[in-house]
């Protein structure tokens, strides 16, 4: 049986689709309120901050995948996610089950210089400082060798369907709606995003790759990085007119902070968008060479193109 843990989210679900169709029907979806993606799926109620639930959800479970998100909250991350882990971890030792851990690049350094898989955490902020507790509570275990784990690391997400991220919400969607695109600080450097599929499909065929294990992985993305003005160029092509855009400076995000907590929150993250982020996947590319990585225009095409939800 594989296991996912916090399976109600779009990465948890297409995780899911890869593991029916590629790997096995003995799927358990575990969360709060879980809902199936297939007929076969087994739903288990769970809540991952309770050591006894998490133990119950894993039993059984040749791998457990933990891909559980938060709402973008300080607060919540550093109350909740040193739990989770801490007893995922746990309930992954207890019944000898491999651990396959989805991650972020929120310790990383603010900077244009490349970030490869043992590039060093140097978390700035509060949820920084969270992700890079929970990695290194994890990297942890596996130096010791008291768990079998791998971590799979993602850059921010774009996508289909249920997909929440910065990309998504103030470029694309509002493209779809036929309005104008806001570009984040600069429209001109380039950026690091992964299809949420692909995402998922590498973190599946990752967990399921015995030599794969005791290590952090780049999950891929499209090598041809572009930036904001690249990809409205190409959404341009798409939809067969010109989009203009605007730029929205780093102190406006800063002032809207002070009414409203959910852009407040994200401020931790606008340095990033000062400069080029380069999120190297060479690794995975050099491992798994046969794997399709969605294109920025195949991906924003099928963005653009698909039914409005």
């Amino acid at each position: 049986m594989q296991t996912v843990l916090g399976a109600n989210g779009q990465i948890a679900e297409e995780l899911a689709r890869y593991l029916h169709d590629n790997v096995t029907q003995d799927i358990r979806l575990v969360s709060r309120n879980p809902r199936q993606v297939h007929e076969t799926d087994q739903l288990h109620k769970a809540n991952l901050l309770d050591a006894d639930a998490t133990i119950a959800a894993v039993e059984g479970s040749g791998i457990a995948y933990l891909t559980v998100g938060l709402p973008i909250d300080s607060r919540l991350w550093e109350q909740q996610f040193p739990t989770m882990m801490a007893n995922t971890i746990a309930a992954c030792q207890k019944h000898g089950t491999k651990l396959v851990f989805f991650d972020n690049t929120y310790m990383y350094p603010r900077t244009d210089t490349p970030q490869v898989e043992d590039t060093a955490f140097q978390p700035i902020g509060r949820k920084a400082t969270v992700r890079a507790e929970i990695a290194n509570m994890l990297l942890a275990e596996m130096r010791a060798g008291t768990i079998e784990a791998v971590i799979c690391r993602a850059p921010e997400f774009y996508g289909p369907g249920k997909t929440q991220s910065l990309t998504n919400t103030a470029i694309f969607d509002p493209i779809k709606e036929g309005k104008r695109p806001s570009v984040p600080i600069n429209a001109h450097t380039k950026r690091s995003i992964i299809w949420t599929p692909d995402a998922s499909r590498a973190m599946g065929l990752i967990g399921n790759t015995p030599d794969a294990y005791g290590q952090t992985w780049h999950l891929p993305i499209d090598p041809d990085r572009l930036t904001y003005a690249g990809m409205i160029e190409i959404a341009s092509e798409v939809v067969g007119e010109g989009i203009s855009y605007r730029t929205v400076p780093e102190a406006a995000f800063k002032v809207l902070g002070l009414f409203k907590p959910a852009v407040k929150e994200a401020n931790e993250l606008m340095p990033r968008y000062r400069q080029d982020n380069i999120f190297d996947t060479t690794k995975f590319a050099t491992r798994f060479p046969d794997f399709h990585v969605t294109t920025y225009r195949e991906g924003i095409t099928e963005i653009l193109k698909s039914p409005a939800s």
